[in-house]
C-alpha cells in the first residue's frame, strides 16, 4: 500500500495557471496543501482563479520562495524563457514537478533536440539546471479535477511518474496519490518518452496495470501528428 502522509500539508508554488496549473490549485488546495500560483501575466490576472480555489495568487519569483515542492506547468516554448534564474536560490531538496507536453505544430514551434530525440523532460531539466519529475502530463484536466477516487477503489486511474531522485519520485507518488489517481513508477527522466505525447498511456486513463502495459508498449519514436 502507498502512503500518502509525507504529502501532507505541504507549501507548493505552481508556474502556469493554464488548464493543468488551474487544476492543480483547485485540487491541492482541497486536500489541504498550502498553494501559491503564479503566471508571466502577474498576480492581478489571476485574482478569480486564487479566489474560487484558495490558492494565492503571486509572481513567478515568489511562488519559488519557501515551497517544499515546484511545479512547473507552462508550455514548452516558454520553458528557455523561464529558465535557470528562477531556480537559482531554490534549495536543492525542493522537488520540481513538471507537466509539460511538447505541441510542435499546434503550440511550440520546432524544437530541435525534442525533435532529434531528447526526451521532452530531459530537455526541460536541462533548460532550468535543476531534476525534475515528470508527472500529469498525460491526463485531461476535466478528469484531473472530477476523476479521482479514494486509494483502493475499483477503476482508480493511474498516473506514470517518471524521474531520477528516488527520495523525490516518492514525494510525487504520494501526493498523486492523495489526489485520488494510483502513482506508477514509470523509471527514470531518460524513460520519460513513454509518456510523451502520442504514446500509448496518453490520455487512456487506465488503471495500474494498463499503464505499466501502454508503458512497456510505447515506442522512442514520436509519432507524425506529434513531429514539427
Amino acid at each position: 500500500m502507498f502512503r500518502t502522509e509525507g504529502a501532507r500539508g505541504m507549501k507548493i508554488g505552481i508556474i502556469g495557471a493554464g488548464h493543468i496549473g488551474g487544476t492543480l490549485a483547485r485540487r491541492l488546495t482541497a486536500v489541504g496543501h498550502e498553494v501559491k500560483i503564479a503566471n508571466s501575466r502577474g498576480p492581478e490576472t489571476l485574482a478569480d482563479l486564487a479566489r474560487e480555489s484558495g490558492a494565492k495568487a503571486v509572481t513567478v519569483a515568489d511562488a519559488v520562495k519557501d515551497v517544499g515542492l515546484i511545479i512547473v506547468t507552462i508550455p514548452e516554448k516558454n520553458i528557455p524563457v523561464l529558465g535557470r534564474s528562477v531556480f537559482e536560490h531554490v534549495p536543492a531538496d525542493v522537488v520540481i514537478v513538471d507537466t509539460g507536453n511538447y505541441y510542435p505544430r499546434e503550440r511550440d514551434g520546432r524544437i530541435a533536440a525534442i525533435e532529434e530525440g531528447m526526451p521532452e523532460s530531459v530537455w526541460m531539466s536541462g533548460q532550468i539546471g535543476r531534476s525534475v519529475i515528470k508527472v500529469f502530463n498525460n491526463i485531461y484536466a476535466q478528469h484531473l479535477l472530477e476523476n479521482g477516487k479514494p486509494h483502493g477503489a475499483a477503476g482508480r486511474i493511474a498516473l506514470p511518474v517518471a524521474g531520477d531522485d528516488a527520495t523525490a519520485k516518492k514525494l510525487v507518488m504520494a501526493l498523486v496519490d492523495q489526489l485520488g489517481f494510483d502513482p506508477v513508477d514509470a523509471g527514470s527522466l531518460a524513460e520519460s518518452w513513454r509518456q510523451q505525447p502520442g504514446t500509448p498511456v496518453y490520455c487512456g486513463d487506465f488503471d495500474a496495470a494498463g499503464v505499466r502495459k501502454a508503458l512497456a508498449e510505447a515506442s522512442p519514436e514520436r509519432t507524425a501528428a506529434f513531429k514539427a
